[in-house]
C-alpha cells in the first residue's frame, strides 16, 4: 500500500567530523604505543598471518607490519569523513560512526595482540595466535560500535502527538488494506555474519559443541537482523525477512491506539534488537521513526520503521471501525 502521509520529521544534524575520525585516529595512537613498547623485543621477521590452528605461515618486517597495519585505518577514516558529509543527516549518517567505531576497535585489537605475541619470540615459527581472540575483537567491536552511537548524538526529538491525535486513512466503508515495510540493521547482520564464521572455524579445529552454539546464535541475530512490519485488519506482525512466519503478533483487539515518534534507542532502550524493559518491550533495529502501540495491558509496543506514520494512521483507521461495530 502506497501512501503520502508522513510523519512531520525533526531537523536534525550530521554527526561532527571528530566523531567519525575518532576512532581511527586513537586506534592509531594505540597500535603506535603497543609498537614502541615492544620493539625492542620484537623477531627479525614477525608471524603475521596465521592458519585454520592458530600456528604462524606468514611473515614480515616489524616496520612494515607497522604500515601495512597504520595505512588503512588512515584510509578508512578519510572514506568514512567523506561518507559522513555526503550522508547529511539523514539515518544512514547515524549509522556510519557505529560501523567506523567497531572496525576500528576490532582492527587495533587484532594487530596489538600479534605484535604482543611476537615479543619475546627468538623464532617467529613458534608464534601462535588462539582463535579467542577473535572472540574477544568482536566483544571489542560491539562496546566500541555503542560508543560510536552514543556521541553520535540523537539529533532534535520530535514532539509525541497526543493518543487520538493521529490521523486517520480514508478507506472507504467495508475495504480492506495494509501495509508494509522492512527494517533492517547492517551491524545485526555483519555480527550474525562473523559469529557464523567463528563457529564453522571453531567447529573444524576445534569443537562441534561450541560451535554449534555460535551457528546457532548466528541464526537468530541474523532472523533478526531484517524484519518485515506488517499492518493490515488483524492487527501488527513481524516476521524475519526470509521466513513467512512472524515470530511476533499483536492481535487489533489488545490494541488501545497507535502514535507514530522519534525513537532513541541509546537513551530510551540502551542498545538495539528486541528489547523487554519494564512497561515496554519492542524491536528496535534503528534510532528514528517509529510506531508506539499502547496495549489494553498497559504497556507500550515500540518498533522503528519507516513511514511508521502510514501504518499509525491504517491501524487507528481499524480501531475506529472495530469499535464503531
Amino acid at each position: 500500500m502506497n501512501s503520502s502521509l508522513r510523519a512531520d520529521q525533526p531537523a536534525t544534524s550530521p554527526p561532527r567530523a571528530w566523531v567519525v575520525v575518532l576512532p581511527f585516529v586513537l586506534a592509531t595512537v594505540v597500535l603506535g604505543g603497543v609498537y614502541a613498547a615492544v620493539a625492542g623485543r620484537l623477531p627479525e621477521h614477525l608471524a603475521t598471518h596465521f592458519g585454520p590452528n592458530g600456528q604462524a605461515d606468514g611473515y614480515t618486517s616489524p616496520g612494515g607490519y607497522l604500515i601495512l597495519s597504520i595505512a588503512p585505518l588512515a584510509v578508512f577514516g578519510i572514506v568514512f569523513a567523506v561518507l559522513g558529509r555526503r550522508s547529511g543527516a539523514g539515518p544512514s549518517a547515524r549509522w556510519q560512526p557505529v560501523v567506523g567505531y567497531a572496525v576500528a576497535a576490532s582492527s587495533a585489537y587484532l594487530t596489538g595482540a600479534t605484535l604482543l605475541c611476537n615479543a619475546g619470540v627468538p623464532d617467529a615459527s613458534a608464534v601462535r595466535l588462539p582463535y579467542w581472540h577473535i572472540a574477544v575483537a568482536l566483544v571489542f567491536a560491539l562496546l566500541a560500535g555503542g560508543v560510536g552511537r552514543l556521541l553520535a548524538g540523537p539529533g532534535d526529538r520530535a514532539a509525541r502527538r497526543a493518543p487520538g491525535s493521529e490521523p486517520r486513512l480514508d478507506l472507504p466503508g467495508g475495504s480492506r488494506a495494509s501495509w508494509s515495510h522492512t527494517v533492517s540493521s547492517p551491524l545485526m547482520a555483519a555480527v550474525s555474519i562473523l559469529v557464523c564464521g567463528a563457529g564453522l572455524v571453531l567447529g573444524f579445529t576445534d569443537s562441534w559443541v561450541v560451535g554449534a552454539v555460535l551457528l546457532a546464535a548466528a541464526v537468530v541475530t541474523g532472523a533478526c537482523a531484517s524484519v518485515r512490519v506488517t499492518v493490515d485488519r488483524r492487527g501488527l506482525a513481524l516476521a524475519p525477512t526470509l521466513l513467512p512466519y512472524p515470530f511476533r503478533r499483536i492481535p487489533l483487539h489488545r490494541i488501545v491506539d497507535a502514535t507514530s515518534r522519534e525513537i532513541v534507542i541509546a537513551t530510551e532502550f540502551g542498545g538495539w534488537g528486541y528489547r523487554v524493559q519494564p512497561g515496554r518491550s519492542g524491536l528496535v533495529l534503528r534510532s528514528g521513526e517509529g510506531a508506539v502501540l499502547r496495549l489494553t495491558s498497559g504497556r507500550e509496543f515500540v518498533v522503528t520503521v519507516d513511514d511508521a506514520a502510514t501504518a499509525v494512521a491504517l491501524l487507528n483507521t481499524y480501531l475506529d471501525r472495530a469499535r464503531s461495530k
